[in-house]
């Protein structure tokens, strides 16, 4: 990691080669390349010095990653105007390595690639039509699209923060392709054909993945405090970020380029003779262009077919398909699509053969087999066939659940329709995700004759699901493995793990794996268990070097259904991070801390001893998006933070917890756990506690910890324990304070933003009820000295880190708590609250002193 830091901060400028020489940088790593052998030069070395695009130096280009922002701009420049015949290559090399590794360059590389996605039109271009110049640059996109929908390009365009950019670039493709005939064939460099439903279904099948549409209906139907963090995911959302982006930059452009013209302005005027030419000087500069005149934003409107298919799968999840009259144009296309299958059914044609995987594409596709198979293709635009799919597939699932159509044949159809047009796997996982929650099917029954069989590891993927559960600190008793009940699913979560686990595991079928894969677990999550044990036995027994991530997975699904669960996960995480409460000293290596938390990834079931542990952070990260309610969070966690400063309080001589009363615990003694250390590990422990709150809810739990869980915490006493020390107390009291304040800043900032309306609001609330229970209006059921703790140490972080939240209460309650602040012997305190008030509190503030 210190290597990759230096070499990234080299190849960008910020330290010079020297860094090379430095102690124990490099040193005996590398042993030095004799004279004698001679070193092989830099292939981007080569093409600088315009080598032509043979095929050898193309393949050298793709492995090897450019070194400089000038080798990723030539290439980016054949890309775009080069011959027809070196355009595709050049759009290869761009998404090789150079995207994937090359660290030095990566973010120049992810811009370039993007741009790509939305190539200029041609100046000799005269075509017809918006959008359609994007038809001739079909072999380009092709290379582009094959090369950015990998597992690892998807999670290099998100960590560099580009998914709206994606997004809207993919948008206009979808459209376009989606809306012509498959019947124009470009021909690539190698003489391949790119076929359009090959571009449609990669370009269409990557804008689903960065929108993660695969989420049951009944996670769409959450909304408000109780909403988990993600669903609220639509394209229209990713359009407003990029449409905010977009504006922001062009803002920012627009500013600078008017500083700089009112800088030589008045040069000029001062008579400075600064002796620029004209044509750099911005006050001649005729084609300044004002924010009004930026480009107009993209909306989901600008799409109607898309939007079309976006209303309908919105519908699919709402409520079943209606509205379905025979004779109509989407009837006809589904019988259509319907013969097709029905016909290679009843012919036995092997559909694997008769599709195979085209060496040109990313997804596997019929779409380019001839003879009698290709004519009954009904040859559509892929926005028709679309249209259709969700009624074609309702047919087949109401005919298998009557006994009309086997369930072999039920998934050699399925799968049929996926080859024929990849793209359609999107609205087959739509309605069956949200069939399952439907719960009209009846079950089908895993007997391996009819649907695949899980009996030959679904008891060990049971075991070894509960034992990671155990390592990690978890015991459900609901979770029952074993026993002599019929491995059964709903039909529609039968019919998708039947058709997912058909998908060839091979780099072209990753899309499909990729979306398919996320919403079998999400339908399984959502069934009764043990739904998720045997989709994940029959995964198992397919691909067997995923077995600890599909055990991992499973694990994970525990947690949607079960909020003992959670709380446990919790209380492993704080114990996790802050280790035993007898350490005197917090040790990040050995006691805890951030390895501890968050270091091992998924469980290991062949370590020596066992299952070994998962993180538990890393458990909490990847499942707190999928709980179906999130309100009791908030409580836990304070709940954790309270019971550490307890614990805290009261430990013993040589930091042993007596396991005894608090009130024996009279002091903190020299030869026990210091105050300063106790406030250390009280400030880590409502530094967690305010993470994990703001990652779960954001804003809503924050908003619901101030106006409901806190006052309703001290008003009931909640878990107070009686004749608790005086220091016990005023460490419980200030562990509080911290907690609530940290989740604030966390969620609200510290100074002026778009939050500030309701961070007013709450915060002002907050404090007119501490105003409140001072003045001895309210009856707290907590002890004085811990509500006397919270709210001092509540103010003075305020006061003293954040006193623009102070400006925005109301000034009535900023003098009762000043007011109430002076008979608590608070006077400095007091005026300090009064004096980042502002002005209107001057006088409340002279009034006092």
């Amino acid at each position: 990691m210190q290597h990759l830091i230096v070499e990234a901060c080299i190849a960008r400028k910020l330290i010079d080669s020297s860094a090379y020489l430095w102690p124990g940088y490099v040193g005996g790593l590398i042993n030095p390349l004799s004279h004698s052998i001679p070193v092989q030069g830099s292939p981007w070395s080569a093409f600088m010095e315009g080598s032509p695009l043979s095929i050898s130096l193309r393949n050298a280009l793709i492995t090897t990653p450019a070194s400089s922002l000038a080798e990723l701009e030539k290439i980016y420049h054949i890309a775009i105007n080069g011959p027809e015949e070196e355009r595709s290559a050049a759009a290869s090399i761009l998404c090789g390595a150079s995207l994937i590794r090359g660290w030095n360059v990566q973010e120049h590389t992810v811009r370039l690639v993007v741009k790509l996605l939305s190539p200029p039109v041609p100046a000799d271009y005269h075509g017809h039509g918006p959008g359609n110049h994007l038809v001739a640059s079909a072999p380009m996109l092709h290379a582009v699209l094959k090369g950015i929908t990998t597992v690892d390009t998807v999670h290099v365009l998100s960590l560099h923060g580009m998914v709206p950019e994606v997004a809207a670039a993919l948008m206009p493709i979808c459209e376009v392709f989606g809306s012509i005939l498959p019947t124009g064939i470009q021909s690539s460099t190698k003489g391949e054909e790119v076929l359009v439903y090959t571009i449609f279904s990669n370009a269409f099948i990557l804008l689903l993945r960065l929108w993660k549409f695969y989420g049951c209906a009944h996670e769409h139907s959450l909304s408000g405090k109780g909403a988990p963090v993600g669903s609220e995911l639509t394209l229209e959302y990713l359009l407003l970020l990029y449409n905010m982006r977009v504006a922001s930059s062009v803002n920012m452009d627009f500013n600078r380029n008017m500083k700089d013209k009112e800088y030589f302005q008045a040069n000029n005027m001062s008579g400075s003779g600064i002796g620029l030419p004209e044509s750099s000087n911005p006050s001649k500069d005729h084609t300044l262009k004002s924010p009004l005149s930026a480009p107009q934003q993209v909306l989901i409107d600008s799409f109607p077919n898309l939007k079309v298919w976006y209303c309908q799968h919105q519908a699919c999840i709402a409520s079943t398909l209606s509205g379905f009259v025979r004779g109509n144009p989407v009837h006809q296309i589904a019988d259509r699509l319907l013969n097709m299958m029905y016909w290679k059914m009843n012919k036995g044609v092997s559909t694997s053969s008769a599709a195979g995987t085209s060496a040109n594409g990313s997804i596997s596709s019929s779409s380019g087999s001839a003879g009698e198979d290709a004519s009954r293709r009904p040859m559509l635009p892929a926005w028709e066939i679309l249209g259709a799919v969700p009624f074609v597939v309702d047919a087949m699932l109401t005919a298998c659940a009557h006994g009309r159509l086997s369930p072999r044949d039920l998934t050699t159809g399925l799968r049929d329709l996926v080859e024929f047009l990849p793209a359609s796997v999107a609205t087959i996982v739509s309605y069956f995700s949200a069939e399952v929650t439907r719960g009209i099917w009846k079950p089908a029954s895993m007997n391996g004759t009819d649907w695949p069989s899980p009996a030959a590891n679904l008891l060990s993927v049971e075991a070894e699901v509960k034992e990671t559960l155990a390592a990690t600190g978890i015991d459900v008793p609901s979770l029952v493995t074993g026993g002599n009940t019929a491995a059964t699913l709903p039909l529609p979560l039968a019919a998708l793990v039947s058709l997912t686990i058909t998908f060839k595991m091979d780099k072209n079928s990753e899309s499909l794996n990729g979306i398919a894969g996320l919403a079998l677990e999400t339908a399984a999550a959502g069934s009764p268990w043990p739904s998720t044990p045997i989709v994940a036995a029959l995964w198992a027994q397919k691909v067997r070097r995923w077995h600890d991530f599909i055990i991992f997975a499973s694990a994970r699904t525990v947690f949607r259904q079960d909020k003992y669960a959670v709380s446990q996960l919790l209380r492993s995480c704080f114990a996790a991070a802050l280790g035993s409460i007898n350490t005197i000293m917090p040790r990040l290596t050995v006691h805890g801390g951030v390895g501890a938390l968050l270091g091992r990834c998924y469980p290991s079931h062949s370590s020596p001893g066992g299952t070994s542990p998962v993180a538990p952070g890393l458990v909490y990260l990847r499942i707190y998006r999928g709980m179906y309610d999130i309100r009791f969070v908030t409580e836990e966690i304070l709940t954790l933070v309270v019971e550490t400063a307890r614990d805290l309080a009261a430990t013993g001589m040589n930091g042993e917890y007596s396991g005894q009363s608090i009130k024996n615990v009279q002091r903190l003694k020299s030869h026990q756990l210091s105050l300063a250390n106790a406030l250390a590990r009280v400030k880590q422990a409502s530094s967690l506690g305010a993470s994990l709150l703001c990652i779960t809810g954001g804003s809503g739990l924050v908003q619901m910890l101030y106006q409901e869980t806190l006052p309703t915490w001290f008003l009931s006493g909640n878990g107070t324990k009686p004749k608790t020390a005086g220091s016990a107390s005023a460490l419980e009291g200030y562990a509080i304070a911290h907690f609530s304040f940290l989740c604030g800043v966390c969620s609200w900032g510290v100074n002026a933003s778009s939050f500030s309306k309701r961070r007013a609001q709450v915060v002002g609330i907050h404090m007119d009820f501490m105003a409140r229970a001072m003045e001895g209006k309210i009856s707290l059921g907590c002890e004085h000295t811990t509500w006397r703790a919270y709210v001092l140490g509540f103010l003075a972080m305020i006061v003293s880190c954040v006193p623009n939240w102070i400006s925005e209460v109301n000034i009535e309650t900023l003098k009762r708590l000043a007011t109430e602040l002076r008979w608590w012997h608070e006077p400095e305190l007091s005026i300090a609250l009064l004096e980042r008030g502002g002005l209107r509190a001057m006088s409340a503030a002279a009034d006092l002193v």
